[in-house]
């Protein structure tokens, strides 16, 4: 059974309780296994068996319960139709590709419109379907659906909203049948879309806040109507203008709300921006890719045309197209948006290159190693798009309140009707009133959108900073958090050992000379390291003869007619190699130093001594005193030896070091801390990390490590720099904290705005809450939530201001 992954945008998600519905309605279809619909974005995710159930079955399903999946328009141009069978042909072809809605195609003006979702079926499949069937696109235009309806009605409604007030104070003849003649059909037109979703939500037995509206609405018209022909009402019931007014309130905070929307989506768009459109690709003079650098032309191609391997280049200003490697050429690039760094990074031979980042000032030569979905911008991307509609766990007080909470307002409403009219004898004006205003006012829009916004802008947040989230449950996790457990190799440090000592070091050029000439060869991690150093420093290479490798000990060879030895403490004492005292002397300083320590010598002596050390991370002890500061307990959890993480643990002042793990050890070292009570936060970046990271409670993996310990991460951070694990506390935070805060003004009005709806300070003050009024107020706590939402796309982790000022 393989199940398919879609994202579709559904048109008419007003409130908490319409995804509710969806979620219920299509989780009961046979063949769906799971549905997540996001209130903020209007987007859901389902994942379906194409086999058992189709998208179009989905659809109506959708449709069914007064919902759209709100489909792209394309209008395409074709040449080489010759009659209708060609049209025909055309429209049969693509109406058979998933995603594809409905297709007309125009032999007189040679056009096609194409109805489809763009998230499911692209432009490239629908061009290559019509071309493999012999003919050309010339031409597409896409259309793109906007807000531009809901703006009409709401001008329309207001517009006739303000005449209908002004004739209150003008007495025309007919002037009751006047105002019907003039608020009938503003009034269908304007609270058509409300009326629709509750039509068929009650058809469908099932209550979402449009059946609220719409009692209130057709309640307000209605009295009116009958007031109009004094039938049981008479005619101080005319409530034309408030019936439409309500209506465009409702619009109003709905059109609001989805331009607030867009720009909680702004990190998105800002990233799908970012990705280059062509790339120069190097050909030969045949137009034919070459595959080692040399004589070549140039020839732009779209993207989606760059291979692995394919040589690119990037001249200064351009954006690098794909992920790829450094084969000539020196610049800097900016690639703030990839990894957070504000300054731009100098690259050079063999540097690796993120697509979408932009380079300045000299033109590098690129081989791709990443193209398409794999780049890193596109997992960004991805990632983002996904953590967006995740729901930590205090999402769920919103989904329990809002099953409760329209059933409730309904029954508070009523029974407000009938103590005012019934118990209290006040009119049946004033007892409508009130009805109408508690089912308006009694909005659990912004408590639906207390989650949603704030963890839309607080991941984008974190995604400018190169933190992404893929599991927004851990979010929570945060705020619990007892115990950070790092590892060690490429995580604390770098993660690859560095030449750091050679001596003495007046032989300096004699002692890597031998060693690089060596070494040349081998692909031993030390080996590229002396390498490396040999390179930088522009040591010239001796021929050798008679290479023998020792297994554990290290390497041998004649130079000049010298058997030259490179190697430990083992091989110089298996070889009867002399070790003088002040070598013997460096040689104890060194390792108890914790630093892997490799002989050269010449015959029967020892000439020099190289050090290698795995350097610890800029951030590191900075990252960990911060964590310490905040009352977080502070691990190592390593699979290399006691001496070398004992080391590494003092040099960053860490609480705990524990060593020679292996991989599996890890996650039950974690899962015992858990028995303890500690809340685990675990750090990695290895193959070997992956259970730990999976098993912990927060697990973060770097980027800049293995693929599989990317995946296996509730949070990635792409460059690796120790500091983003305390940005990411951070933003979590704030971002749980922002939650919290709209769920209580979201509540608040509520709270306040029901019994002064209800009508509680007329006794006292005479005050009545207008049902327009309560229309205004609605909207108004929509976009209060919203608006504090959007402020944290400025919110800066305090760890980042102590960077700034520093």
């Amino acid at each position: 059974m393989t199940y398919k992954d879609i994202q579709v945008s559904i048109d008419g998600i007003h409130c908490a309780n319409c995804v509710l519905n969806i979620e219920n309605t299509l989780n009961k279809l046979n063949g769906v296994s799971n549905v997540n619909v996001n209130l903020n974005s209007n987007v859901a995710q389902i994942s379906y068996d194409p086999e058992k159930i189709d998208l179009r079955t989905i659809n109506n399903a959708i449709e069914s319960i007064g919902f759209e999946i709100k489909k792209d328009e394309l209008r395409i141009k074709i040449a080489k139709m010759h009659c209708a069978v060609c049209a025909n042909n055309i429209e049969k072809r693509l109406s058979n590709l998933d995603g594809i809605y409905q297709v007309n195609v125009n032999l007189a003006n040679e056009m096609a419109d194409i109805l489809y979702l763009k998230s499911i079926v692209s432009i490239e499949d629908i061009k290559k379907t019509i071309e493999d069937l012999g003919f050309e696109v010339i031409e597409t235009d896409i259309k793109v659906n906007d807000l531009d309806d809901k703006k009409n009605r709401i001008i329309v409604g207001f517009s006739f909203s303000a005449i209908l007030m002004l004739l209150m104070y003008i007495h025309l003849p007919f002037h009751h049948l006047l105002n019907l003649i003039i608020a009938i059909i503003p009034f269908f037109y304007v609270s058509q879309p409300i009326l629709k979703v509750a039509y068929k939500s009650i058809i469908h037995k099932q209550l979402n806040m449009d059946v609220m509206y719409s009692m209130g609405i057709l309640v307000a018209f209605i009295s009116s109507v009958l007031g109009t022909f004094n039938i049981l009402l008479d005619s101080s019931f005319m409530f034309y203008e408030t019936a439409i007014m309500l209506s465009s309130f409702l619009l109003l905070g709905r059109y609001l709300e989805g331009k607030a929307k867009k720009r909680t989506n702004n990190a998105i768009r800002k990233l799908i921006g970012l990705q280059a459109k062509t790339a120069n690709l190097l050909v030969d003079e045949n137009g034919y890719k070459i595959k080692e650098y040399g004589t070549y032309n140039e020839k732009e191609v779209l993207i989606e045309n760059i291979e692995v391997n394919d040589l690119l280049i990037v001249k200064p200003g351009g954006k690098i197209p794909v992920d790829g490697i450094v084969i000539l050429g020196n610049s800097y690039v900016d690639q703030s948006m990839i990894t957070g760094e504000p300054i731009p990074k100098n690259k050079t031979l063999n540097n690796e290159v993120f697509g979408g980042t932009i380079n300045q000032d000299g033109t590098l030569y690129i081989k791709a190693t990443k193209v398409g979905k794999d780049t890193v911008l596109s997992q960004v991307i991805e990632l983002t798009e996904k953590a967006s509609s995740l729901k930590p766990p205090s999402a769920n007080l919103a989904n329990k309140v809002v099953k409760y909470f329209i059933p409730t307002i309904i029954i508070i409403a009523i029974s407000s009707f009938i103590i005012w009219y019934v118990i209290f004898s006040e009119s049946l004006l004033f007892s409508i009133t009130t009805l109408i205003s508690i089912l308006v006012v009694a909005c659990p829009c912004a408590l639906g959108l207390a989650t949603p916004t704030a963890v839309t802008v607080g991941i984008g947040r974190l995604s400018q900073y190169g933190i992404l989230v893929k599991n927004g449950g851990v979010l929570e996790n945060f705020k619990d958090l007892t115990m950070a457990v790092f590892d060690k190799t490429g995580t604390i440090t770098i993660g690859s050992p560095m030449i750091e000592d050679v001596y003495p070091n007046e032989k300096r050029y004699e002692i890597l000379q031998y060693a690089a000439s060596i070494e040349k060869d081998s692909t031993h991690p030390i080996a590229k390291s002396i390498n490396k150093i040999a390179e930088k420093e522009n040591i010239a290479l001796l021929n050798i003869r008679s290479f023998k490798n020792s297994s554990g000990l290290g390497l041998k060879a004649i130079v000049n007619n010298q058997m030259v030895f490179i190697g430990n403490k083992s091989l110089m004492d298996n070889q009867k190699i002399v070790i003088n005292s002040d070598f013997e002397k460096k040689y104890l300083e060194f390792i108890n130093e914790g630093k892997t320590t490799i002989f050269v010598a010449i015959e029967d002596e020892v000439i020099g001594i190289l050090t290698l050390t795995d350097k610890i991370k800029e951030n590191s002890k900075k990252t960990i005193e911060k964590l310490k500061s905040i009352g977080i307990e502070t691990t190592i959890l390593t699979g290399d030896n006691e001496n070398s993480a004992r080391l590494v643990g003092e040099k960053i002042a860490i609480d705990n070091v524990i060593a020679e793990v292996l991989p599996n050890e890890k996650l039950d070292r974690i899962m015992t801390m858990q028995k303890n009570g500690d809340n685990v936060l675990f750090v990695g970046d290895g193959i070997n990390d992956a259970p730990a990271i999976t098993g912990a409670n927060i697990g973060i993996a770097l980027g800049t490590g293995t693929d599989i310990a990317t995946e296996s991460g509730d949070i990635v951070i792409i460059d690796g720099d120790l500091e983003n694990v305390i940005v990411a506390i951070e933003i979590s935070k704030k971002i749980i904290r922002r939650i919290k805060e709209n769920i209580f003004w979201a509540f608040i009005y509520n709270i306040i705005l029901i019994p002064i709806a209800a009508g509680i300070l007329y006794p006292y003050f005479g005050i009545i809450f207008k049902p327009e009024f309560a229309g205004l107020a609605m909207a108004l706590s929509s976009l209060t939530v919203i608006s504090l939402s959007l402020m944290l796309r400025n919110y800066v982790p305090p760890i980042k201001k102590i960077a700034i000022i520093s």
